[in-house]
C-alpha cells in the first residue's frame, strides 16, 4: 500500500482527499490511498511520519508551508527562492520539498492576463503568497503586498492606505488569505472595491464557495476574474508527477 496525505490545520476545508481518492479509483490505483492528517502543531510531523510506514508524498496546506521547511532533509531550487513549500516527497528517511503551487498559478493566472495588467496588490504574506510572488517576478508584474497586521515598509502596505489611486495603477489583484472562504464566506478583504473597473483581473485563491465575495464585488464593477480551482487541479497533478516518480 502506498499512503499519501495532507499536512495542515485546520483541514475542513481540503478538496484533496475527495480528489485524490476519485483519482485513484478512476485510474484502477487499488494500493494507493489519501489521507488528511490535521496537526495542531508542526512539531506533530515526526509522528505522522513515524506512524504511517507507507507514507510516500504529502501536500502541505495552511499554516505549514513555511514551518515545514524546517523538517525535510532536500529542497528543490524554486523552494529555496520562495521559501515556502506544499509538496513533500518521501524517500527513505529523506523528505524532498517542492512548490507546485507556482506551476498551478502560473498555469491558471496568465489565461486571463492582459497587457494593461502590469502591476497587482498580493493579499497576504504566507506560504500561498510567496509562491505567487515568485510568479510575478517571473512575468515581470510589479507588485506590492497588503497586510492588515505589518507596519508600512518598502513593498508592504497596509489596507487602510489603498485609495482610489493605488487602484487605478494596480489592475490586478490576488488574495492570498483566508478570507472569504467556507464556511465564512460572508467575509472579503476590506477594499475600496469602488474603483475596479472593467480594466482589473481579480484572482482568489480560494475556491470554495466557487465565487467569494471578493469575486463577486470585482465581477459587478465589470472586472475579470478567476478562482483557485483550477490552480488547485494542476498543483494536485503535478504534486503526483512527482510522488510516483522513482
Amino acid at each position: 500500500m502506498k499512503l499519501y496525505g495532507l499536512i495542515g490545520y485546520p483541514l475542513g476545508h481540503s478538496f484533496s482527499k475527495k480528489y485524490f481518492s476519485e483519482k485513484f479509483q478512476r485510474e484502477g490505483l487499488i494500493d494507493c490511498r489519501y489521507e488528511l492528517f490535521p496537526i495542531p502543531s508542526i512539531k506533530d510531523l515526526p509522528s505522522v511520519i513515524n506512524s504511517n510506514p507507507f507514507l510516500k508524498g504529502l501536500n502541505v496546506t495552511i499554516p505549514y508551508k513555511q514551518q515545514v521547511l524546517e523538517y525535510v532533509t532536500e529542497t528543490t531550487d524554486p523552494v529555496k527562492d520562495i521559501g515556502a513549500a506544499n509538496t513533500i516527497k518521501i524517500v527513505g528517511d529523506k523528505l524532498i520539498a517542492y512548490n507546485t503551487d507556482v506551476i498551478g498559478f502560473e498555469n491558471s493566472f496568465i489565461k486571463k492576463l492582459k497587457p494593461a495588467h502590469k502591476k497587482a496588490l498580493v493579499l497576504g504574506t504566507g506560504g500561498s503568497s510567496k509562491a505567487i510572488q515568485y510568479v510575478l517576478k517571473k512575468l515581470n508584474i510589479n507588485f506590492l503586498l497588503v497586510t492588515r497586521s505589518h507596519q508600512p515598509s518598502p513593498g508592504i502596505i497596509n489596507y487602510s492606505m489603498i485609495d482610489e489611486t493605488i487602484m487605478n495603477d494596480y489592475r490586478v489583484i490576488i488574495n492570498c488569505t483566508p478570507v472569504g472562504m467556507y464556511p465564512n464566506d460572508k467575509e472579503y478583504p476590506q477594499l475600496p472595491y469602488q474603483f475596479i473597473s472593467e480594466k482589473h483581473y481579480l484572482f482568489d485563491l480560494i475556491y470554495k464557495p466557487e465565487k467569494t465575495l471578493f469575486l463577486k464585488k470585482g465581477e459587478q464593477m465589470g472586472a475579470v476574474v478567476q478562482n483557485g480551482y483550477e490552480m488547485l487541479i494542476i498543483q494536485a497533478e503535478e504534486s503526483w508527477k512527482i510522488w510516483k516518480e522513482d
